[in-house]
């Protein structure tokens, strides 16, 4: 199935080829999961502070288990800091 991925900030380098600014769409196993995704792109889990997917913030405990639907879009920021 067909999903997009959206990295954020300094994120974008681990997406894979064929990118267009900071999102592409890949195609993952029918049962992938978030976790399974940020393995496949070698994004370390460290550096995936804010996850959503379809807008909807998902907690680090649920990021094995939240099966990924054809179309939906997985975004993520790193950890940011400012002042």
């Amino acid at each position: 199935m067909k999903i997009t991925i959206k990295l954020f900030a300094l994120l974008d380098k681990y997406l894979p080829d064929g990118a267009h600014k900071n999102q592409v769409d890949i195609t993952v196993a029918d049962d992938a999961t978030v976790m399974d995704v940020i393995r496949s792109i070698n994004l370390p889990q460290e550096h995936c502070h804010l996850v959503l997917v379809d807008g909807v913030y998902v907690a680090p405990s649920e990021r094995e288990t939240r099966v990924l639907n054809e179309g939906e879009a997985l975004a993520i920021w790193p950890p940011v800091a400012g002042g």
